[in-house]
């Protein structure tokens, strides 16, 4: 896993950061890419969620009414928070497939702030300041994979978008029709065997628009996030909007990832001092208190934030359009987006997105998507790259999950006829309860259960340290590895800014 330089959140599965402006010095963070720490107070002009409205044309003439309404979204990141803003009706809570579920007092909370932020841009209502989400009629279902210092692994984020294919049409009003992945590993595996890539291909047939965020390691990055770099799925870049509604001043950000060949970025989304939900005590709303804006706001930037501000404008779409494909969404939305006049975004042909614009899209014949899909067989270590997670100060390597042993060739094929999952087992080895039987804040909670006492985190294991940066379980614990300077993009919970 990657530290995190000031929030850039990335969590693409990319995560974003808070705040915005000139790019301080690497600060010490959590490290997995949720997202990434830029930013300096107080330099940059906060973006309101409605001005974020007005940016993606989403106002005005046939958007201007639409609100997710009849579309769920699926969160994988760090969970929510029960903060006021967010509607408890329109929340559940999948299982909780991170490290902290072994944990009841912090099983499904967002302990690191990041699912909250994201949670807040999409569906969020903030009555205190009038902050709402950009697509408030939404059910989100909130599936925690990342800990309060961003640790989690692929094999993590891999089950829980088995279980979000498998699980996609448990509520019939609101079926899943989005994942939001603002989460990314610095894995650069090919592309026609990453295990990563393999999953969010199969959620992507079935029907799924997969949208995961570029990272935010920096335009010489040389590559996208991984799962970003997937051809198939929706690839989503900051914008710096300069504070302003008007697309002529826009550029790319500094910290989006840019690819030196293969895929690149699909389009661009508003991702540079993001006003969103608060998550007070959480990681970053103790390690960056000048992100506070009054007692329920933040500010985030990041890969992250941008991801999921795209997120909300596909479910806007999939409210007008129901039965339109994965393919379809894609296609309109990068066809009617908005150019970009300036700088690195005008010389590559970069475009932001536009809601409006895509709907005028709607009756143009969109071609099937034809790349090599990937076979899902390939090395997990290739998927991870540098992101790994520790146990005992030695990293998690080789073939297998968090949980046990993971054969990818055997999972791919179970993947593949939605067999990896069975009840809360998860290729065998039982990850969470086996239905819809838990209890939490949210209005529909998944149960849970205890982790096998083969694994490392029995039911003996005793969860210490109060402290959001130092939870950890006792004896033999899993934290971040690395605390380079990579911020969250994707698979960096810790990239992204808040300040």
């Amino acid at each position: 896993m990657r530290k995190s330089s000031t929030w850039t959140m990335v969590l693409a599965i990319g995560i974003g950061s808070i705040g915005g402006g000139a790019v301080p010095a690497a600060a010490s963070g959590p490290s997995s890419r949720w997202a990434s720490w830029l930013g300096s107070a107080g330099t940059v002009p906060a973006t309101t969620l409605k001005q974020v409205r007005t940016m993606i044309g989403a106002d005005t003439g046939a958007a201007a009414t639409l609100t997710g309404k009849g579309v769920g979204v699926a969160l994988i990141d760090t969970g929510v928070a029960p903060v006021s803003g967010l509607p408890a009706a329109q929340i559940v809570n999948g299982p909780d497939l991170s490290l902290e579920s072994q944990a009841p007092d912090l099983r499904y909370l967002d302990t690191f702030g990041h699912g909250t932020h994201m949670a807040g841009i999409i569906v969020g209502n903030d009555t205190a300041t009038g902050t709402k989400g950009l697509a408030p009629g939404v059910k989100l279902t909130s599936v925690k994979v990342g800990t309060a210092n961003g640790t989690v692994d692929v094999t993590q984020v891999i089950a829980a978008v088995d279980w979000v294919v498998k699980h996609r049409n448990d509520d019939p009003a609101n079926p899943i029709k989005v994942i939001n992945l603002s989460y990314g590993s610095g894995g650069t595996p090919n592309t026609w065997n990453d295990p990563l890539g393999f999953a969010v291909e199969k959620a992507w047939q079935a029907g799924i628009v997969v949208v995961a965020a570029a990272g935010n390691d920096g335009n010489n990055a040389g590559s996208l996030a991984n799962p970003a770099s997937d051809d198939y799925i929706l690839t989503v870049g900051a914008a710096d909007t300069s504070g302003t509604v008007s697309p002529a001043d826009d550029k790319l950000t500094t910290f989006t990832n840019l690819g030196n060949g293969g895929k690149q970025i699909n389009v661009l989304a508003p991702g540079v001092s993001i006003l969103s939900l608060r998550d007070p005590g959480s990681y970053i709303d103790t390690a960056y208190p000048a992100a506070r804006s009054g007692d329920t706001l933040f500010r985030g930037s990041g890969t992250s934030q941008a991801a999921a501000v795209t997120s909300a404008a596909v479910a806007l779409l999939l409210q007008a359009r129901p039965s339109a494909t994965p393919d379809q969404i894609k296609n309109w939305l990068v066809k009617g987006s908005v150019r970009v006049p300036n700088g690195v975004a005008a010389n590559l042909g970069l475009q932001e997105i536009s809601v409006n614009g895509a709907l005028a899209r709607t009756t143009v014949a969109t071609p099937a998507q034809v790349w090599v899909p990937s076979n899902g067989t390939g090395t997990l270590n290739n998927s991870r790259g540098d992101s790994r997670v520790m146990m005992d100060n030695s990293p998690l390597s080789g073939q297998r999950s968090v949980w046990g042993n993971l054969p990818t060739t055997t999972w791919a094929a179970r993947s593949a006829t939605g067999s990896a999952w069975a009840g809360g087992v998860w290729m065998g080895n039982r990850v969470a309860g086996d239905d819809w039987t838990g209890t939490s804040w949210a209005s529909r909670t998944w149960a849970a259960a205890a982790w096998s006492d083969s694994t490392p985190w029995s039911a003996k294991a005793a969860w210490s340290d109060p402290s959001w940066a130092g939870r950890r379980w006792t004896g033999r614990s899993w934290t971040a590895g690395s605390w380079s300077g990579r911020s969250w993009s994707s698979d960096d919970w810790s990239s992204a800014s808040w300040s």
